[in-house]
């Protein structure tokens, strides 16, 4: 006798999908539309709502009602965007995780291209196309506008990454590995950074979201006009902020990479060290330790040699 369920845990694994909302009635019901659209059917959506004040929750139950596959929880206090999305990833059931922003749209094969892709990666992930707040196409991908390639070091994690959590997909072995989260470093960041230690991202040239760029975005790839002509606006941080911050992202990425990545290890012990303030020696550490990992270290940005060298000449007098 054929156990069926068994097949379908095989062959079908279930994703969830885990959405963080927050004040998003203005777009959530096109994204969760274009989830149950999906042509991969064994699907939960995982939505965790951050003490929304305007109509979110209300949309939330009303989806949750109609489809038995929809979970919604709400916050009893605000736990901000990236808790809110560890929340939701450790209630996840499934098998693997594709995180989804609040509001973009997935076109319908998204699910099923990146399951036929992920194969042994830690993580595979895909192009976007850029949308305005009215849907409209901007004539953009996001692959225009960074750099994106497969990784598979953690140094290329070290001063930034262009890896989006919206086009994401991973088991959820990585998020027992993450946990957690430093509420500093965005979600998808960290959780890329944790995949190179035993495997790789692997991209996949294909737009498969509609990523939205508009003035509420909590990260965004560029800035476009809104369908009114306004242009977003985003708080930028004080250089004394972007130091605090750069420091602690250093202390963090040091001591999570594992000992058994030992040359690794050794750069970011390096990088700390010289992290610390802006004596000559560590100005001059900082400088020697970006030249010879360049490659590994501006892997995500569109450089010549020139500007890479440019760059590194900069950390002798700049913490990034």
């Amino acid at each position: 006798m054929t156990n069926h369920n068994a097949d379908t845990i095989i062959t079908n694994p279930l994703i969830s999908v885990v959405i963080a909302t927050y004040n998003g009635e203005r777009f959530i019901g096109k994204q969760l539309d274009s989830i149950l659209a999906q042509t991969y059917s064994n699907i939960e959506l995982v939505v965790v709502d951050d003490c929304s004040s305007d109509g979110t929750v209300s949309i939330l139950n009303d989806y949750a009602n109609r489809f038995n596959n929809i979970h919604v929880y709400i916050n009893e206090q605000n736990l901000g965007y990236v808790k809110n999305f560890e929340k939701g990833m450790l209630l996840a059931k499934g098998d693997y995780i594709a995180p989804s922003d609040q509001d973009d749209i997935w076109l319908p094969e998204k699910l099923a291209i990146l399951m036929s892709e992920i194969g042994d990666n830690a993580i595979v992930y895909c192009n976007s196309e850029l949308i305005d707040d009215e849907d409209n196409r901007v004539g953009k991908k996001l692959s225009d506008v960074k750099k994106l390639i497969s990784f598979d070091d953690c140094l290329n994690y070290t001063v930034g990454n262009s890896a989006p959590g919206h086009g994401m997909l991973f088991p959820k072995k990585l998020v027992t590995d993450s946990v957690p989260l430093p509420t500093m470093i965005p979600h998808d960041y960290w959780l890329g950074f944790v995949a190179t230690f035993y495997s790789r991202l692997k991209y996949i040239d294909q737009p498969l979201v509609l990523y939205r760029q508009h003035s509420e975005n909590v990260f965004g790839a560029t800035k476009i006009k809104s369908a009114d002509g306004t242009m977003p606006v985003r708080k930028k941080k004080t250089p004394e902020e972007e130091i605090k911050l750069a420091r602690q992202r250093m202390q963090l990425m040091y001591d999570k990479c594992p000992n058994d990545l030992e040359e690794q290890k050794n750069v970011f012990r390096l990088l700390n060290k010289s992290y610390q303030s802006f004596s000559f020696f560590n100005n001059w550490l900082r400088m020697v330790t970006f030249f010879k990992y360049n490659q590994q270290i501006l892997a995500f940005k569109r450089r010549n040699l020139l500007r890479r060298w440019l760059y590194c000449l900069k950390m002798f007098v700049k913490i990034v």
